[in-house]
């Protein structure tokens, strides 16, 4: 495949996954028109024009030509430095790398994380969270995220794959709702009532069960496992962590058990404040089961795939039965 052709399959499978559904995207990147259109010629300038069609800011080819030809990728949750040079050192050792992925977005993909938030208010209204409550409350914290990002050194990594002339790409909002979509559908057929069933249903998942086994498996925190879960939410997506302030209104709106890759202390307590129970999924196996079906389908069309950086590789065929597992290094028992 070409990397342009990679890019492009993060974008469509992104986009196919996405909670809003097709109108839903398409409704927001209409939204990012408007916005180009009025800004005044001397930001038109600065713009990147992928924004008009690519809904996804933390999805971007950084380094590379777009027609370069990939057969073989390193692929990882978090590509630093450190891995780029370990993808030169591949291809000094005779391991043909010839593209670095990283899920976690490096540059401008980190620079514009914001801006991948707004899909979290759709995604509470789907429970019954009126949108225009959502979407003040997330503007709020898109604010603050954008501002926590401002002081990132987010150029180091791009900076070492341009030296080493490394093709370089992210794909994080994409992945991230592929595990959305997997989730809710895996979730939809069968009976989880208790706690209990939802991390029992969790550790059948081999990235889940493979993370417990190295001390990372889904956590049901101070909840006891015969509880009774309640309405479900699998909130998963939209760039990072949401307002606490959201846990209130979902509450309000029913439902009873948030499923997360990961949440703050202060949310937690929120939460409890609500009666409302959290199973942490855990972060690595869950952005690994995103990245695993994006690199499925590359591998599907020809593409070889190298796990590191915390890839808990596990490979299906397009009915979605395991092929193999490559969980990198397990406890010695």
């Amino acid at each position: 495949m070409k990397l342009r052709e990679i890019y492009e399959t993060a974008v469509r499978m992104g986009i196919e996954a996405d909670p809003r559904g097709k109108e839903g995207v398409e409704e927001f990147l209409a939204r990012q028109q408007r916005r180009y259109e009025a800004l005044p010629d001397h930001l038109k300038a600065l713009a990147d024009p992928q924004d008009l069609i690519n809904p996804f800011a933390d999805t971007r080819i950084y380094v590379g030509d777009p027609d370069a030809e990939v057969t073989t990728i390193l692929g990882g949750i978090d590509m630093n430095p450190a891995e780029i040079v370990l993808a030169d050192r591949l291809r000094e050792k005779g391991t043909p790398v010839d593209a670095v992925y990283t899920h976690h977005p490096e540059g401008w993909g980190l620079t514009k994380l914001d801006s991948v938030m707004e899909v979290q208010a759709d995604i509470w209204a789907t429970v019954g969270v009126p949108i225009q409550a959502g979407e003040k409350f997330i503007t709020e914290r898109m604010d603050e995220v954008r501002r926590r990002v401002m002081p990132v050194n987010y150029d180091q990594a791009i900076d070492v794959a341009r030296l080493l002339d490394m093709p370089f790409f992210s794909a994080h909002t994409p992945t991230d709702n592929l595990v959305v979509d997997y989730l809710n559908k895996y979730f939809a057929g069968r009976d989880l009532s208790l706690i209990e069933d939802v991390q029992k249903a969790l550790l059948e998942i081999p990235e889940y069960r493979i993370a417990a086994q190295k001390g990372a498996g889904p956590y049901i925190g101070k909840s006891k496992p015969g509880a009774r879960a309640g309405k479900l939410l699998v909130d998963m997506t939209g760039g990072t962590e949401g307002p606490k302030q959201m846990i209130e209104k979902l509450a309000d709106a029913g439902v009873g058990t948030i499923i997360q890759m990961h949440m703050g202390q202060e949310m937690r307590d929120e939460a409890e404040k609500h009666n409302m129970h959290v199973i942490i999924a855990g972060h690595m196996s869950s952005d690994s089961l995103g990245i695993n079906l994006f690199l499925d389908e590359l591998e599907r069309r020809g593409v070889r795939t190298i796990a590191t950086s915390g890839l808990i590789r596990v490979c299906r065929d397009e009915d979605g039965m395991v092929m193999r597992e490559e969980p990198g290094a397990l406890p010695v028992r």
